[in-house]
């Protein structure tokens, strides 16, 4: 099981590291240009979900998210002891993943965003869809094509970053880390609970309309 666990944080930490290092990036590439940011943000993060859900999948079932492992134990899959330290390992893994982003391009390690402001019922709605989303492409595609799975979910990401109006976090692991980043993919802490609130409530919903649609 520790095997799972450190999975589980080292994943996590490589896909924060793909979110705040591709926003810095692309911030001081793009002159500006917050389009050519979000393209270079969207394509880093579905890059990087695909490579560690294809290295990482078959150790701990990569899920790298906590909305995900709470879906995963409503059905069963997990333990109730499993799942409370796959949510720490997660968070832990996400904030390490952000400070080693930060040191990567020698900014302050210790941060928290105070610009990046992102509240309202259209952001909520956003998230509560992108989660729904997310739970479909996971248990949709381990339904039906499970060897798929990884190009699912990092093509959905992918888009979903530009289709969505709160560019898709659905990850309470990853809205919290990117609370500790005043860079271009932070988030206000102050807008992180409402965030998380929304992507658990569409997890409880996600599970029972996806069990009636999915599952024989």
């Amino acid at each position: 099981m520790m095997r799972k666990y450190w999975a589980e944080a080292v994943g996590t930490a490589m896909l924060l590291i793909s979110v705040i290092g591709s926003g810095i990036m692309g911030v001081e590439l793009a002159q500006g240009n917050d389009a050519i940011t979000l393209l270079a943000n969207a394509i880093a993060t579905g890059c990087m979900l695909y490579a560690i859900i294809t290295v990482l999948g078959p150790i701990s079932g990569a899920h790298f998210n906590p909305a995900v492992s709470l879906a995963f134990f409503l059905r069963g899959e997990i333990t109730g002891g499993a799942f409370a330290i796959y949510v720490a390992a997660q968070c832990a893994g996400g904030i390490v993943g952000v400070w080693a982003a930060h040191l990567m391009f020698d900014l302050p390690v210790l941060q928290v965003s105070a610009t990046m402001h992102r509240t309202g019922a259209a952001q909520w709605f956003s998230e509560a869809l992108a989660m729904l989303g997310l739970l479909f492409v996971i248990f949709g595609g381990l339904r039906s094509r499970p060897d798929a799975a990884p190009v699912l979910v990092a093509l959905y990401i992918t888009g979903a970053y530009w289709f969505t109006a709160s560019t898709s976090f659905a990850n309470p692991a990853v809205t919290l880390a990117r609370g500790f980043s005043d860079t271009f993919a932070g988030i206000y802490p102050g807008h992180i609970a409402m965030f998380v609130v929304v992507q658990i409530a569409a997890t409880l919903v996600g599970h029972r309309a996806l069990k009636a649609l999915l599952d024989e």
